[in-house]
């Protein structure tokens, strides 16, 4: 039995080079103190991932006990909070955050069937665009408007994520995609169709490959209107980032959305062009805030820190 994952035992520096290689390759660019704090921030979202999946040992009865340090004060903390617990305060993390993260983590572990594309949004708020919103605050950036437009890039690469690994969450019993897009498709019912990709179910699935990534451009449009908010080196930083992932996105594309083809990686190569492009961003400080797009919301509000 598993005792603990690596993401709880290595460094903040090294759990993001293992666990997380395209925010890596981005973080150089943020400078030592707030690279070393987005680093941490990404080990504890790790480990809280690590806990939801089982690579820890009890980790999900963790996870719980965690949530509920978050929603009452009180009683004992966990190890993982001992740790955290003060650099979460410090940087004023909101509770009401990290409990709407470890929700979506937790609803991965019953059999996941996303039913509406309002269902698919609301989870990737949980499991991305709260993280967005949190490194708002490590990133120290604090404009009222800020916010909305980092849930939009965290949704917006949650979803890049899920179409890229359509297979692989079959594998693992889990389908995304929305049965309003796909129909009632069962995850082994994926995972045979990836045999034959020209089959009229697998081009279903197909085709929901290409709406997806047309709904998580939508939101990197806004996600990206954001970067004006942040301190220079972290614009650098997350513009970077947010186009690195997004490649993941054009490199599906242009091989026809092949979902079955397995997982799609960016090069050291294409990081770097990926960086030269992101660059292009800066030209735009100094001009007047874009007004965000409140329709994107719509799916999800109610939810922390959503107008």
């Amino acid at each position: 039995m598993v005792t603990a994952a690596l993401s709880e035992t290595l460094t903040p520096d090294k759990t993001l080079a293992v666990y997380g290689k395209s925010f890596n390759w981005a973080r150089r660019f943020l400078g030592q103190k707030m690279g070393a704090d987005a680093a941490r921030l990404y080990q504890f979202c790790r480990v809280l991932d690590d806990m939801a999946d089982g690579d820890i040992e009890n980790g999900q009865h963790r996870l719980r006990s965690i949530r509920r340090e978050f929603v009452s004060v009180g009683g004992p903390l966990d190890p993982l909070m001992v740790v955290f617990k003060p650099f979460l305060h410090k940087h004023h993390c909101s509770p009401d955050v990290v409990v709407a993260l470890i929700d979506g983590l937790l609803s991965d572990q019953k059999p996941v069937r996303i039913k509406t594309e309002t269902e698919l949004l609301v989870y990737a708020y949980r499991v991305a665009g709260t993280v967005g919103i949190l490194m708002c605050d490590i990133l120290n950036c604090h404009h009222k408007n800020a916010l909305h437009h980092a849930m939009d890039l965290g949704i917006a690469m949650q979803l890049t994520n899920i179409a890229r690994d359509v297979l692989e969450d079959a594998e693992m019993g889990r389908r995304y995609l929305p049965e309003s897009w796909v129909g009632d498709l069962q995850p082994s019912r994926i995972v045979t169709l990836a045999k034959t990709p020209l089959a009229n179910e697998a081009v279903a699935v197909t085709t929901a490959v290409e709406k997806l990534l047309n709904l998580a451009d939508d939101y990197y449009k806004s996600g990206m209107e954001g970067f004006l908010y942040l301190p220079l080196r972290a614009h650098i930083s997350i513009a970077i980032a947010a186009h690195v992932y997004r490649q993941i996105g054009i490199q599906l594309r242009l091989k026809q959305h092949g979902w079955h083809r397995g997982r799609e990686v960016t090069s050291r190569f294409t990081k770097i062009i990926c960086s030269i492009k992101a660059l292009g961003s800066l030209v735009k400080r100094g001009h007047p805030y874009a007004q965000h797009n409140a329709a994107l919301h719509e799916p999800i509000k109610g939810l922390p820190h959503v107008r």
